[in-house]
C-alpha cells in the first residue's frame, strides 16, 4: 500500500487508512492481528498478534534514516541486563510512491500497560521496586558500548545539535556547551514507553550514544506537570543531573519545552524556566 501525499511529506497514521499495511504485514509474518488491539500514533501503528506477540509498524522518511541504518529495535536485542521486550524479527520495505520506508518489528508482549502518555498530568504512584528496576536498566544501558548514534525525534544528536539547541533557546549563556561523556541512551524515554506495575522499557528505534543524562532529563521534562514526580526523577537519577553533561541535557530538554512552538497553557513552562535559571548559574560557576 502507498499513501497519496506529496513526496517528502510526513504521513499521520492516526488519520490515514492502514488496513492494507496491516494486511501486508500479516502476510509477511504469517500471522493475524487482533484488529481491536490496534494502537495508532502519528508515525507508527501497533497491534497484538494471534501468537501472543506485538508488532510495531513505522513509516519513516528517507532523509530521517541515518547512515547507520534504521534497525534500533533489532540492535537493542544484544543489550544485556535491561528490562525490555524480546525481539522476534522484522520486515522492511520501501514506499513505492514516496521517499520513505516502512518497517515492522515483532516483539514479545509487554508485561504490563504503558504508564501513560509521553507527558503525564497525574502521578502514576510507582512502587519502590519499579524505581529500582528502572535505575538498574538505565545504569546497565549506560555501561554498554555501541557505535550507534542516538536519534531523538529522528535527528542524530551531535555536539552541534546540543550547542545549537541550547544557545538558540538561551542566547548569551557564558558557559561551555561541549559534552564530556557520551554513553548509550534510549533517546525516547518518556512515560508512554515504559510499563507498570512491572517495569519494561520499549520502543528502541532511536537508541544510541548520547550525552550522559539525556534519558534522565527527557523523563524529568515529561514529568514537570506533576512536581512530585519530577522531583522523584531527579532524586532517582541524581548522579546524572549532578554531572556537567546532565546539566547540559537539562537545558537541552528545556529548550524543547520553551522553544518557539511552546503552548502558553503548558504546565511545564514555569518550572522549566526556573530550572533554566538555576542550571545556567551552576554551569557558569563550574
Amino acid at each position: 500500500m502507498t499513501l497519496s501525499v506529496p513526496t517528502g511529506r510526513a504521513v499521520d497514521l492516526r488519520v490515514q487508512p492502514v488496513d492494507e499495511i496491516l494486511d501486508r504485514v500479516e502476510r509477511s509474518f504469517q500471522m493475524s492481528f487482533d484488529r481491536d488491539s490496534v494502537v495508532r500514533k502519528r508515525r507508527s501503528v501497533g497491534a497484538r498478534t494471534d501468537r501472543d506477540t506485538w508488532v510495531r509498524i513505522e513509516r519513516r522518511l528517507l532523509d530521517k534514516i541515518s547512515p547507520q541504518g534504521w534497525n534500533g529495535t533489532e540492535c537493542a536485542a544484544r543489550l544485556a541486563n535491561i528490562s525490555r521486550p524480546a525481539w522476534q524479527g522484522c520486515v522492511v520495505w520501501p514506499d513505492t510512491d514516496e521517499a520513505a520506508m516502512w518497517r515492522a518489528d515483532e516483539t514479545a508482549l509487554l508485561p504490563g500497560d504503558p504508564i501513560g502518555t509521553a507527558v503525564l498530568s497525574e502521578d502514576p504512584q510507582l512502587a519502590d521496586a519499579w524505581w529500582r528496576e528502572f535505575n538498574a536498566s538505565l545504569d546497565a544501558l549506560a555501561a554498554q558500548s555501541t557505535s550507534r548514534v542516538a536519534t531523538p525525534d529522528t535527528e542524530a544528536i551531535t555536539q552541534d545539535l546540543v550547542t545549537g539547541s541550547i544557545l538558540g533557546a538561551f542566547p548569551g549563556g557564558a558557559f561551555d556547551t561541549n559534552v564530556e561523556q557520551w554513553v548509550p541512551a534510549h533517546a525516547d524515554l518518556n512515560w508512554a514507553n515504559m510499563t507498570a506495575p512491572t517495569f519494561c522499557l520499549f520502543d528502541w528505534e532511536d537508541w544510541g550514544n548520547a550525552p550522559r543524562g539525556l534519558d534522565s532529563a527527557s523523563l524529568w521534562a515529561s514529568s514537570l506537570a506533576v512536581p512530585a514526580l519530577a522531583d522523584r526523577v531527579r532524586r532517582e537519577r541524581h548522579a546524572d543531573f549532578a554531572s556537567r553533561d546532565g546539566k547540559l541535557m537539562t537545558l537541552f530538554a528545556c529548550s524543547k519545552i520553551l522553544g518557539p512552538d511552546a503552548h502558553p497553557q503548558d504546565l511545564r513552562l514555569e518550572p522549566a524556566r526556573q530550572m533554566v535559571e538555576e542550571t545556567v548559574q551552576d554551569l557558569q560557576s563550574d
